[in-house]
């Protein structure tokens, strides 16, 4: 039996990244002939067409769909293997990271997280982006280097996860508000109007709805999307916003914060990565800073 071509894992991977010939030649700077014939290799290899003509454009069969992110890592654990042994100079280091976080996050941990990476590594940058959903695509295909949120069960095995601290929920209303005064009970506070945090748009979806005992579960008057518009709303009405104690704390400055009258369930919010980044010496450095950040404060 023949050896395989290592060189076909640089063309599967860009043709298949990129679903078209065309882009996957530009970003091997070859030309599309040149790139065209590389397919036609790849299908005679694979046995499989793996790019199918749909209109003008080029459409996955299973078998691609199957062998992408396999590709992918493949390659990226091969270009790690290969690359020189290093030590890493944080003073030299040039690098951009891209953390997508829940809001909340990075008012209350990037100021501090951001200067100690400039006190660092002046050359490297962060990027946050907005935590829409659970979706772990972004960090298999490397959009995104490091993620924070609230691990969830069903996670699959192809993501690592570390606790970063511990939170509960705590209930927030303007000063005067007229939860600020008597006896808090639960009947008190199911019965005040609140607003819902759910990145879903659906009451059912709402994020503290796993750690609320069913005394305390309620109508929401409102829907929001995060912590930060929730808070504003409680700032300016008389709406009741459930919100993260440690995740939150610089935004409910100037806000009554109240401990909820029931049981509810602590949980811990942690940070998560592709296991291709285990051993990338700036990316574990980058986890090192966020862990001690969040264990500060």
């Amino acid at each position: 039996m023949s050896r395989p071509d290592l060189n076909q894992l640089v063309t599967l991977d860009a043709l298949l990244s990129e679903g078209s010939v065309a882009r996957a030649a530009k970003r091997l700077q070859l030309s599309p002939s040149a790139m065209s014939r590389a397919l036609s290799r790849l299908r005679d290899t694979v046995g499989d067409p793996l790019l199918v003509r749909a209109g003008r454009g080029l459409v996955p069969t299973p078998r691609a769909v199957a062998l992408r992110e396999p590709a992918h890592q493949l390659l990226q654990e091969v270009e790690a293997l290969l690359r020189p042994d290093e030590s890493l100079d944080l003073a030299r280091l040039e690098r951009t990271f891209t953390l997508r976080t829940s809001d909340g996050f990075v008012e209350n941990f990037g100021p501090a997280l951001m200067a100690r990476v400039d006190r660092e590594a002046p050359g490297v940058r962060l990027h946050f982006l907005q935590k829409p959903d659970k979706d772990s695509a972004p960090l298999r295909d490397g959009r995104v280097d490091l993620e924070t949120g609230v691990v969830e069960a069903a996670l699959g095995p192809e993501v690592r996860t570390q606790a970063l601290f511990h939170d509960r929920l705590v209930g927030v209303v303007r000063q005067g508000h007229p939860l600020t005064g008597g006896e808090l009970t639960a009947a008190r506070y199911r019965a005040a109007q609140h607003v819902v945090v759910s990145r879903s748009g659906a009451e059912d979806g709402a994020v503290d709805q796993p750690f609320l005992p069913a005394e305390l579960k309620r109508r929401g008057a409102t829907i929001v999307g995060g912590f930060s518009a929730a808070l504003s709303l409680a700032r300016l009405s008389d709406l009741v916003a459930t919100v993260p104690e440690r995740h939150t704390a610089n935004l409910r400055t100037g806000l009554h914060s109240f401990d909820l009258p029931g049981p509810t369930r602590n949980f811990a919010v942690s940070m998560l990565w592709h296991p291709r980044m285990d051993s990338d010496p700036a990316h574990r450095w980058l986890r090192g800073c966020l862990r001690e950040v969040c264990a500060l404060r």
